[in-house]
Formats: C-alpha cells, structure tokens, sequence
C-alpha cells in the first residue's frame, strides 16, 4: 500500500514538475517576445531607420531582420515597410529570402498562437476582423489563404489568425502561405533594392509593378473575395 501512495505520489510531482517547466519557458519566451517587440516598436519605423537598426548588428544583421519580420504580425507593424527595407538592405535575391523566411515563421506563430490561445483573445487582438474570413477559410481552406495572400490589401497577420481558428491543416496553410505571398515580396523587395537608384529606368519599373501588383489585387478582392464574402453574409 505504501509503495503504491509513493508512486502515485512520484507520479504528481512529475507531473507538477513538468508544468512549472512549461509556464517557466513560456514566461520566458513571451519576456523574449516582448523585449525584442520593445525593441522594434522603439524604431522610428522608418526605412532608413530599420535598415540603419539591422545594420548595426554587422554580420547576424540577416538574422535579426527575419526575427524582426517573424515578429511583425505580434506588432501589427505594416509587412510592406519591412519587406522594402529587406530589399534596400540585402538587395532583391537575398531580401526575398530572408523576408520570405521570416514570414513563413510569423505566419507560424501567429496561426499557432490563435490554435492554442482560442478565439476571444485573438478577436480581441484583431478588433473583431476575423468572423468573415474564418468562415471563408474553413469552407475553402488552401484555396482561400492562397488568394488572401495574393492581395497586399488585407493585412498578412489577421489571415494567419484567423487560418488558426479553423480546421485548415497546417502543412496547406503554410503551403498556401508560401507560394500566395511570392509575388507581394518580390514587388516590395524589389523596390527596395532599387531604391539606390531612384530616378532610373529600373526604379520606375519597380513603382510600375507595385501598381501592377495593387491593380491586381484589387481585381482577385472583388472577383473571389467580395463575392465569398456575400455568399457567406447569406
């Protein structure tokens, strides 16, 4: 009888003990989190500023930047600005890259946080955008996310969570997320890394095709999107 109250005993501090772990690494994590949104928050948020920041770090500036991007959809900083200041700093080949892989990481954490957290939090967090789109999601799933992403006009950290309110898996999700956002980096890369040469034929072929991109995005939003939407407002 006694051994069988001391493992059961053994099994509880386990057990407990393995929970002061997880809420130790979790408040760890979000003091981490926290301190390095502090950080890009402090930020004039300016091109120049961001590129003056990364470079500042020398040779781990690629990878303070895709922390920066992985951490922008906790920030609600606008995607855009950063992506121009990745292609300024490390030019169109490698500014994709890193911008590419910080945000295949913040759409991770932010589809992840809504997974687990539940949907009040996050509706709070995302002032009540995402009813619409998670209804559009969980009818569509890939096929949806994929157009979203397309289109600079909705904002990158709301479609991710609200993607983590559904039951999309998470391999179509970050698939969807992958491909849908090549041609929004590219274009803001791109513009970035021609902003050196501002005033030349290739910086305005740059602006052309930002225009391009938003022409474009706001056809796939009324084609697709609007008409998704008013099925589902039925």
């Amino acid at each position: 009888m006694e051994k069988v109250k001391n493992y059961k005993y053994g099994e509880i501090k386990v057990k407990y003990d393995k929970r002061i772990l997880k809420i130790t690494l979790g408040v760890l994590f979000l003091t981490i989190i926290g301190i390095v949104i502090y950080k890009i928050c402090s930020l004039n948020l300016g091109v120049e500023d961001i590129k003056n920041y990364v470079q500042s770090f020398g040779k781990i500036g690629p990878i303070v930047y895709i922390i920066m991007f992985a951490l922008v959809p906790l920030t609600f900083f606008p995607d855009s600005v950063l992506a121009i200041a990745g292609g300024l700093i490390f030019g169109l080949f490698k500014g994709y890259i890193y911008t590419a892989i910080g945000a295949l990481i913040g759409g991770t954490i932010s589809f992840y946080i809504s997974r687990y957290w539940g949907r009040e939090i996050i509706k709070k967090l995302t002032k009540e955008k995402l009813d619409n789109i998670e209804v559009m999601i969980n009818n569509k799933g890939f096929t949806i996310i994929f157009l979203l992403r397309l289109i600079p006009l909705f904002p990158f950290d709301v479609i991710s969570y609200g993607a983590g309110l559904t039951s999309v898996k998470y391999k179509d999700f970050i698939l969807a997320t992958f491909v849908g956002t090549i041609p929004g980096i590219l274009v803001f890369t791109n513009l970035g890394s021609e902003a050196v040469n501002m005033g030349s034929t290739s910086f305005y072929i740059s602006i052309a095709l930002l225009i391009l991109l938003f022409v474009v995005s706001i056809f796939l939003k009324n084609k697709f999107i609007s008409k998704e939407l008013k099925n589902n407002t039925k």
